[in-house]
């Protein structure tokens, strides 16, 4: 359990540092944000590559595919949170699907 644990919370800090540089550096080049903005996206984007190789996960494939459905659903609750996206019916089962193939891939003890 504490494995899973460990897991699921990198995930979360990686998808965080991702869309957070993502989204600086979005803001700087479609809403002229500050070049500071894209600083500092670009340093957040770097974290995120070092927070997803800690991952106890042994295979560099199966890391970031299962990341990938976390990164969805990280993605939606970004947009809810910081844009005021509502997401229809649609994007919430595309998110779930997402959510339970990364379960499928990771929870398996390996």
């Amino acid at each position: 359990m504490d494995r899973l644990l460990i897991i699921g919370a990198l995930f979360v800090l990686a998808g965080l540092c991702e869309i957070g540089g993502g989204y600086l550096v979005w803001g700087w080049m479609r809403e002229s944000k500050p070049l500071f903005w894209a600083i500092t996206g670009g340093l957040i984007l770097a974290a995120y590559g070092v927070v997803a190789a800690l991952q106890p996960i042994t295979e560099f494939g199966r890391t970031y595919a299962a990341y990938g459905g976390i990164f969805i659903a990280l993605a939606l609750v970004w947009g809810i949170i910081i844009d005021g996206f509502r997401p229809d019916r649609w994007d919430i089962l595309g998110a779930l699907i997402a959510v339970i193939g990364v379960v499928v891939m990771v929870a398996p003890s390996r």
